[in-house]
């Protein structure tokens, strides 16, 4: 309420309404006829009226609220507002308002606040001596009992989600914690009691709009579903009403386990727990039967097999009969005189029965716990002082009120008054402490709204249990009635847009009531056929909830209960307990509806502030004296009104005497230690204040004002009279300084005219001469200058004609020699294929080996050759270009000297033209020099002539000199392509020489088998092996000798021996092939994955191969080289990840290699393989990866069980047979025969296994060599005789290493594989030898 006396000036702060923000701080900037102009806080300007406005301290904004709101200087509803959001930013939660705390739920953990340590400070502290606490208010109220004897309550309020369960528990933990005794065994009292709220609200609460505090324990049952035959509460009808099964944040199984413990802390046996969750079973089951209209009229049956179940487990789990208990259900027993009548129900009077049975069945369930509890936690009925904790549910109006807001509200009614009593009454005594006179002071009540609920007979209540005795009664007629009796009461309205609901203005405001179901949530019956069925339970449990009813309240078989006079009933118990305990009040406030923390929202506050009853106990404190200040206080703020009172004479109590009676006050009392003040009062005071400060202001300013001005003043002047002195100085030495530079000036132009008289004349005499000897000078380098052009000219045309024709000439030499290189490379190749078709002939080896040789000797002349002409030719071309450098660099020098010269030649003139414009006075003596004059401007006429000409000239020259550099850059060009065409043509040679290579192995192939095989073996049936052949062309390299023929022998040239070393062949095999194996190393080690089921890894190996052209080749050092790859990554990588990996990718590339070798008609029968023994030999090196690739796969196949002992076995007597040998054999193999080493080496070996050993030898730490050439074509006719009758399996060192199904079975068993569609990997990029298949992929 607006204070009454309130006096606005300019700068008053003063607080506004607004509708977001309910309150805003704002400052008075002017009047605007009745009303006042103000500036918000939040930058607007609004207007006002001052009655609306109330007046703000502005020194509160400086700190951060006060602890006790009845200390603030303007005791209002937004000084209250805004104090609570100051200390809430700063986490202070509580607050006083005089005993009474106000508490904000700060929504966030503040563990320092509860912990033993602050218990331990506010035990025995003074209550108001320690910052505001719920502990403080738990101390007074144990303190006060303790001490006085009276029992003490302490009421806990606010809405949903303010944290009155929190506040609650606290207070039980302090109460323990100060006064807290042990139990019969090792729980103590503060675990019973602290246990016992969690399991309270398990079975008690509900879950709210606003909270949720309900365990749900239906919910938490479902962990004994086999037990109990439960499921998902969504399948229960009691359980799926709210469609919300899950919390956020909440765990059903940690719920239950914290019910269960708390049932044990309590003291429930674990025999009463079973008890209690059959029950909640019971009648979860109770709520899924069912009903369907039965054969006779308004009967009701059992409507299905699922409800049937849920009948017989309820019947199971309350341990009673199933047809007694679907006979209570469907039917109702009436007594009369002539005896009882069955009366059948219909499905919804029968679906009301079951509803209220399972509601009469929890009632009597939850109403046991709460007596166990109390039972358990050692509560005295003859205690004669006790500590009352209620939380009690704050004020609700919400869009749509029911029954339930109503009883809400009428209790929260009742408790207001109480407050309002209870703060009247600290008020009283505070005044009386204080001995004041307080017998005015009105009180206003709400005992006009209680009427108009509870009175008899003709009240709410009164009326609606008088229309729910009549059976035909609705909610229109219970209406009616209502705004028949009560439409005149100023409390109560009818609602315009309704003909049934009614408004009540309650304290906290006016709440609309819906009545629709306001009949039927006030009727509870009770069914006399329900209580005697569940008595006769075997359940100890159930029957024990219900005892048998006395004779005379067992003859109806409905017993009516209103739930509103019950409810008054409680109420008004629970008031006379009240009454008879000294009340501590506790206001719980939430601070936003979002429940997040440091989150402060105006309106809803100031709401929960209103129905809270605080602003109302700002009401009752306004109605007296608000304002109370000590005196120390009253006299250090306002004691500079009345200075004159300051000096010390006078005492605290006396000076504010003095004070408000020179202001003239009269509605303040002065107490023992404290000043009261009306409202208005300290707005008063206050604007005095601000005047005495003003004006003391104003004299300050006037003072400093005076002291500035005179001090600028005497500044100013002395300024003045020292810059006057100054000015007549320097005007005084201006004037002397100018006669006395008129004078010079005088003197010096005459002497100056003189000089420059004579300095023009000679200036004059000089050029002319100087422009004589220039002219002449120019015209004769003129000549100079033309005839060396001319001779420069017929040099550079004489030397362009000549390079012209030479590189017409290389040209066509070059074409020449291409095309000599594609013929001699295709008859080269005739001479191959004819080579291979009488490579079988002995004497036609060594002919063909002086065609090569001679062949080779003809390409390495003819590349010296090509090599010496190019260099030749690129010297001629830098001479040439050089000097073409140097005239074009002279040319250049000569033009900047001509330009030079043209240009002084030109100042001169102007020199010249303005000097005689001078002398244009003395005609008369210069008459000879004017002639002179004008013979020089002919000359000059005749200069700027020859400019032309030279500049014509020297344009000329510049476009010779850019027809010669683009004739230069096409040299270039020219030159460039034909350095390409001598790297292809050396690329070539390259590649013959590779040819030559592989042309050298295959002879000494060829030679081997001419000089191994026998007769007998040329036979077409005969059938050999293919691990035969291979190992018959293994042979070492350094026993290879060339024995070719050139094919086209043109020119005889010095032999070339030294470039077919051993060591020059290895160096440049190495070098071929050394990117190729880093880049299937790569592709080998990482694991590529697979694209659309194809390996990637084997696609990319494949096209490789087949681009290297690796098939036409006759060594397999790079088949080798992946197999040997692939064998080390198995070793290291796990088998049950690398292995299967490894299967498909040699698995494809084996199918590959086939579908190729197929492909180009190599597969054929072992006729005709033999008979085409030269198309073999060319491609042998793919045989054997394959073959090397198939021993792979069939190693891994044939790890079985026995294969292993039999390799372990293999493997002992290996060991055994090296620990025997020494180093003298290691450098003796070749020395020793084949008995020798089959008798004293090895023993234990077969001739075939020492033939594999020796061929495939080689000792990479000695370099030792293998056992004789010899002995190895001995092994090899014994190999060949016993190849035959051979039917080995074995997989050690037998040439017979395959798997047991061929290649051809996997190529038929796996899909055709597309090598165009892969994906590429990333470092593909780093290798230049693949980047054909980036290219090929564009």
């Amino acid at each position: 309420m607006p204070e009454p006396a309130m006096n606005l000036r300019k700068g008053s702060k003063v607080w506004v309404h607004d509708k977001d923000w309910a309150w805003l701080p704002a400052e008075v900037l002017e009047y605007a006829g009745k009303q006042v102009r103000l500036a918000t806080s939040s930058g607007k300007k609004v207007l006002a009226l001052p009655e609306k406005l109330f007046l703000r301290d502005a020194d509160e904004d400086e700190h951060g609220g006060v602890e006790d709101m009845t200390r603030l200087a303007y005791l209002n509803e937004p000084g209250v507002l805004y104090n609570l959001r100051r200390r809430y930013a700063l986490n202070d939660i509580y607050t006083y308002t005089g005993s009474i705390l106000i508490a904000v739920n700060p929504f966030t953990k503040l563990p320092h606040l509860y912990d033993i340590h602050m218990m331990e400070q506010y035990k025995g502290a003074p209550f108001g001596e320690l910052s505001p606490h719920v502990f403080a208010v738990a101390d007074a109220s144990y303190r006060a009992m303790m001490n006085e004897g009276q029992s003490q309550s302490i009421l806990v309020s606010g809405e949903s989600g303010a944290g009155k369960t929190e506040t609650t528990k606290l207070i039980m933990q302090y109460l323990t914690f100060v006064g807290g005794r042990a139990a019969g065994d090792d729980r103590t009292v503060e675990q019973q009691v602290l246990e016992s709220n969690p399991l309270l609200e398990a079975f008690g609460n509900a879950r709210t709009i606003r909270n949720d505090n309900s365990r749900e324990s239906g919910s938490e049952v479902l962990k004994d579903v086999e037990k109990y035959k439960l499921g998902h509460p969504s399948q229960f009808h009691y359980l799926n009403q709210s469609k919300v099964y899950e919390l956020d944040g909440v765990s059903s199984a940690e719920e239950y386990m914290k019910t269960r413990r708390a049932m044990d802390i309590v003291g429930i046996s674990h025999e009463d727990q079973e008890a209690i969750f059959c029950t909640l079973a019971a009648i979860l089951h109770l709520g899924n039967v069912e009903f369907s209209p039965g054969k006779e009229h308004d009967s009701s049956v059992i409507k299905d097999e699922k409800s049937r179940f849920h009948l017989q487990m309820a019947a199971n789990l309350f341990k009673c009969d199933l047809n007694l208990l679907l006979a209570t259900l469907c039917t109702r027993s009436i007594q009369t005189r002539e005896g009882n009548i069955v009366k059948a129900l219909d499905c919804n009077a029968a679906v009301a029965g079951r509803d209220a049975l399972a509601k009469t069945v929890y009632a009597r369930l939850f109403d046991w716990l709460v007596d166990k509890i109390n039972w358990s936690v050692g509560q005295d009925i003859n205690s004669q002082v006790q500590i009352g904790v209620l939380d009690i549910y704050g004020f609700e109006c919400f869009k749509d009120n029911s029954f339930e807001q109503f009883c809400i509200n009428f209790a929260n009614e009742k408790l207001q008054q109480h407050f309002n009593e209870h703060v009247f009454k600290m008020e009283q005594e505070e005044y009386s402490k204080e001995e004041i006179n307080w017998s005015y002071i009105e009180f206003i009540d709400n005992q006009d709204v209680l009427d108009l609920i509870e009175k008899k007979p003709i009240g709410i209540i009164a009326l609606l249990d008088e229309a729910c005795m009549f059976p035909k009664s609705t909610h229109e007629t219970f209406s009616t009635k209502l705004f028949q009796h009560f439409l005149s009461h100023p409390r109560l309205e009818k609602e315009k847009f309704s003909e049934t609901d009614f408004t009540v203005s309650h304290y906290a405001g006016k709440v609309t009531y819906h009545t629709d179901t306001f009949l039927d949530k006030n009727r509870d019956y009770v069914v006399l056929e329900h209580c005697n069925l569940l008595s006769s339970s075997k359940c100890a449990f159930v029957s024990g909830l219900f005892p048998l009813l006395p004779e005379e309240s067992s003859r109806s078989s409905y017993k009516f209960s209103s739930v509103a006079s019950r409810f008054k009933q409680q109420l008004q118990a629970l008031m006379e307990t009240l009454n008879t305990t000294e009340p501590h009040y506790i206001r719980c406030v939430k601070p936003n509806s979002l429940n997040l923390p440091q989150k402060f929202e105006n309106t809803s506050v100031i709401h929960q502030l209103r129905c809270g009853g605080v602003l109302e106990a700002v009401r009752i404190s306004l109605a007296g004296y608000p304002t109370r200040r000590t005196y120390s206080e009253f006299v250090d703020r306002f004691g500079l009104i009345a200075p004159e009172f300051m000096d010390g004479s006078y005492d605290d109590r006396a000076a504010t005497q003095k004070i408000l009676e020179k202001l003239k006050l009269e509605n303040f009392q002065l107490g023992r230690t404290k000043v009261f003040l009306r409202a208005g009062q300290i707005g008063i005071l206050d604007s005095r204040r601000a005047e005495v400060l003003d004006n003391a202001a104003k004299c300050i300013q006037r003072r400093l004002l005076t002291f500035i001005a005179r001090r600028d003043f005497i500044s100013i002047r002395a300024a003045a009279f020292s810059l006057q002195a100054c000015c007549r100085g320097c005007l005084a030495r201006k004037i002397y300084a100018s006669k006395r530079e008129t004078a010079a000036a005088v003197s010096i132009q005459k002497y100056i005219r003189m000089c420059l008289m004579r300095h023009a004349y000679m200036a004059l005499y000089s050029s002319a001469i100087l422009i004589q000897s220039n002219i002449r000078g120019f015209t004769t380098r003129q000549r100079f200058l033309h005839r060396k052009e001319h001779k420069a000219a017929t040099f550079i045309q004489a030397y362009w004609r000549m390079c012209k024709v030479r590189s017409a000439f290389q040209q066509h030499q070059g074409s020449i020699v291409a095309i000599q290189c594609l013929w001699r490379c295709r008859q080269a190749k005739r001479e191959l294929r004819r080579l291979k078709q009488e490579a079988n002939e002995a004497g036609a080896l060594r002919l063909a080996k002086n065609k090569l040789e001679k062949q080779l000797e003809e390409l390495t002349w003819r590349l010296h050759l090509e090599k010496k002409i190019r260099v030749s030719n690129e010297e001629a071309k830098q001479v040439e270009i050089s000097k073409l450098q140097k005239m074009l660099e002279a040319r250049n020098v000569e033009l900047d000297a001509a330009k030079l010269a043209t240009i002084n030649e030109s100042n001169k003139n102007a020199i010249l033209q303005n000097q005689l414009q001078l002398s244009a006075k003395e005609k008369s003596a210069l008459e000879r020099e004017l002639a002179t004059m004008n013979e020089v401007r002919k000359e000059n006429a005749l200069l700027k002539g020859s400019l032309d000409a030279f500049e014509k000239k020297s344009t000329a020259l510049e476009l010779e000199l850019v027809n010669a550099q683009k004739d230069h850059n096409e040299t270039i060009q020219k030159m460039r392509d034909v350095e390409q065409k001598c790297s292809q043509l050396a690329q070539n040679v390259k590649s013959l020489e590779e040819k030559l290579l592989s042309l050298e192995d295959e002879n000494h192939v060829l030679r081997q088998k001419a000089l191994s095989v026998s007769p007998n073996r040329s036979r077409p049936g005969f059938a050999k092996s293919s691990s035969e052949i291979y190992a018959s062309a293994i042979v070492p390299r350094s026993e290879r000798k060339p024995i070719f023929e050139s094919p086209t022998p043109t020119k005889l040239i010095a032999p070339f021996t030294l470039g077919l070393s051993d060591s020059r062949r290895s160096k440049l095999t190495a070098e071929r092939h050394q990117d190729n194996y880093e880049f299937l190393s790569r592709c080998i080690k990482e694991d590529l994955g697979f694209k659309n089921g194809k390996p990637l890894a084997a696609s990319i190996i494949y096209k490789c191969l087949l681009h290297w052209h690796a098939f036409e080749s006759e060594r397999t050092a790079i088949f080798d080289y992946i197999i040997d790859g692939i064998n080390d990554v198995l070793k290291v990588g796990d088998d049950d990840i690398v292995l299967p990996y490894w299967l498909s990718n040699t698995s494809a590339l084996l199918c590959l290699l086939q579908r190729n070798l197929r492909s180009n008609g190599f597969l054929t029968t072992s006729a005709q393989r033999h008979a085409g023994s030269s198309g073999l030999t060319s491609r042998i090196g793919n045989i054997v990866f394959e073959n090397n690739l198939e021993v792979n796969v069939g190693m891994r196949e044939c790890c079985t069980f026995s294969n292993g002992e039999y390799v372990k076995s293999g493997l002992a007597e290996l060991e055994k047979w090296i620990v025997n040998a020494n180093e003298e054999v290691i450098h003796q193999k070749r020395k020793k025969s084949l008995e020798e080493i089959r008798q004293d080496l090895c023993p234990a070996l077969t001739v075939r296994q020492i033939y594999r050993i020796s061929t495939m030898y080689w000792d990479d730490k000695y370099g030792t060599q293998s056992v004789s050439n010899e002995v190895v074509n001995e092994m090899r006719e014994i190999v060949g005789k016993d190849n035959q009758n051979l039917t080995s399996n074995s997989f050690l060192l037998d040439d017979d290493m395959s798997i047991p199904f061929s290649a051809e079975d996997i190529d038929m068993a796996i899909p055709a594989i597309n090598t165009d569609d892969i994906e590429l990997p990333a470092f593909l990029c780093e290798y230049p030898c693949a980047q054909f298949l980036i290219l090929h992929e564009k």
